[in-house]
């Protein structure tokens, strides 16, 4: 079953979910939401280069602000399900407000201004469930050709308790994402980390569409 096929529910679940971790996220969200900063030094682009950028999952705008930091001539786009996500992104990047713009909804929904140099996904492909295959594909579509595709997110762990409790979270971590991203773009590189000993693995994938 595809993403949009189950749209009003998702909207609701992370909607609900996020009225509340909204309000804590920045303040608890560094101690395991490893690799995002390492995924934006990875990317293959020129800090004076003019380009056009999209993150999906947006969240509070974290990455969006780091974006326009190192790129300063590139456009930026979010978009997220989360009204109250959005409010806090609005707030963050306002400085950048003439590069940065935000979109509220679901990715494949809401018409954006396709097509993009880079997409990127930041711990939010795991929470799509089910429905994370067609984002992935929709990004592959919205890809200029020779564009780059980078995600960072979970991956898996060996502790049973830790999994049923990132469930509650709408988290799934049984290592499903890294496979798929490789046969979508075979080239692309994905490099799987430990968190905390070992705990979880997380990992980080940066791929170039053929074409």
């Amino acid at each position: 079953m595809t993403q949009n096929s189950r749209g009003p529910e998702l909207e609701d679940r992370l909607s609900t979910y996020y009225r509340f971790q909204s309000k804590i996220y920045d303040a608890t969200r560094w101690s395991f939401l490893f690799g995002r900063r390492t995924l934006l030094r990875e990317l293959p682009f020129a800090r004076i280069e003019t380009f056009k950028i999209l993150e999906v999952g947006c969240g509070t705008g974290a990455n969006l602000c780091r974006l326009a930091d190192r790129y300063k001539n590139a456009s930026i786009h979010g978009i997220d399900l989360s009204r109250d996500m959005l409010t806090i992104a609005r707030k963050k990047t306002a400085k950048h407000e003439s590069r940065v713009q935000l979109f509220r909804g679901h990715y494949g929904q809401v018409p954006l201004e396709y097509p993009y140099d880079l997409i990127i996904f930041s711990y939010c492909l795991t929470m799509v469930n089910p429905g994370w295959e067609g984002l992935i594909d929709v990004a592959m579509s919205d890809l200029k050709g020779g564009g780059i595709l980078g995600v960072v997110d979970f991956h898996n762990t060996p502790v049973a308790t830790f999994e049923r409790h990132m469930a509650g979270h709408h988290v799934r971590m049984d290592g499903h994402l890294s496979p798929y991203l490789q046969e979508v773009i075979p080239q692309g590189r994905s490099t799987i980390l430990p968190a905390y000993g070992g705990v979880w693995n997380y990992f980080q994938f940066v791929g170039k569409k053929p074409g």
